[in-house]
Formats: C-alpha cells, structure tokens, sequence
C-alpha cells in the first residue's frame, strides 16, 4: 500500500491511503529534493515503513502488521553528521548530537521509522525522518510528516510489511 502525500486547494497537506485520509503536518522548510541536515524541509521520494515505536506508559500497542517496539527513557535518535551512528538508534546518553525519543509533548508517543537515507546513511543528508503525531494545531515539524492520532491508528491498522509513504514533488 502506499500512503501518499497530497496539497490540498487550501494549502494544508492531507495523507491518503486504501480506506482512508488524514490531514497532515509537514517541515517547516517545505518538500525539498536535496534534503539536508537541519534544513527543516520534509523529502520528496517514496520511504518504507520499517518499524512502530511507541511508549507504553501513555499508549496501547497499535494494531499493524509492521513490527511494533517501545521507547523507553533512554531512547535516542543520532543527527550528528559525523558521528558513525547517524541516522541510526542510540541508547542515552549519548555525546554527540540527538533527539530524544522519550518526549514530553507527545508528538512520539507513536513514531513510525521511514526508510529515508538509511541504507546505509549518507550523512548530512537528512536523519531522524519519521511519521509521528501532531498537535491540535498540525504546526510545522523538523521535516517529518505528523497526524493526529486516531489518524495514525487508523493508518497502523491498515499498514503492513512492503507499504510506504509516498511524498511527491509539490508545495
């Protein structure tokens, strides 16, 4: 299946899938072909759903056929360019640059790991991609693509292995 990104007439994005549709967050660097490190863009191209992460304390395991994990307190994301972990998983601490996974805000409480540069990473080229969940107001992410979470539960329970989303070159 894929999940595809598309404008809407009023400038606000929308995700689209078989059985569904949800409006959707995207960077606040816009969609960008030459996605960067830090640039806040959101990439164009077509990426794998690898895997669900989500944190126990505040939420059931979702229903899907991908494979399913938790985040814990300890949980990271390496952004460092130069570090050998780039674009990959890490345990906390860690010394070089990172996001958190065990966030406050609740935007991860429910992540979905994209296949965006990580096979294997090239860096400066974009990390810590991923599909997770917006505010009430769907402000602008650091490139991720972001729903709601009743959006997000409906997307899990029809997503399966082999399914991607689907960002195409556009405003």
């Amino acid at each position: 299946m894929d999940i595809i990104v598309i404008p809407g007439a009023d400038g606000r994005h929308h995700l689209s899938w078989n059985g569904g549709q949800a409006r959707c967050a995207l960077g606040r660097g816009g969609i960008r072909q030459d996605k960067r490190e830090g640039d806040g863009a959101t990439p164009v191209g077509a990426f794998a759903l690898r895997r669900v992460l989500y944190r126990a304390d505040r939420q059931a395991r979702p229903r899907t056929g991908l494979p399913v994990s938790t985040i814990g307190p300890d949980d990271g994301w390496c952004d460092d360019p130069a570090h050998p972990d780039y674009n990959r998983p890490v345990t906390l601490p860690f010394a070089a640059s990172h996001e958190r996974m065990w966030m406050e805000r609740g935007v991860y409480d429910i992540v979905v790991v994209l296949g965006h540069n990580d096979d294997p990473p090239v860096p400066g080229l974009g990390s810590a991609v991923f599909l997770h969940l917006t505010g009430p107001d769907y402000g602008p992410t650091a490139g991720c693509v972001a729903v709601q979470p009743d959006d997000m539960l409906a997307l899990l329970t029809a997503a399966g292995p082999g399914d991607r989303i689907v960002i195409p070159a556009h405003g």
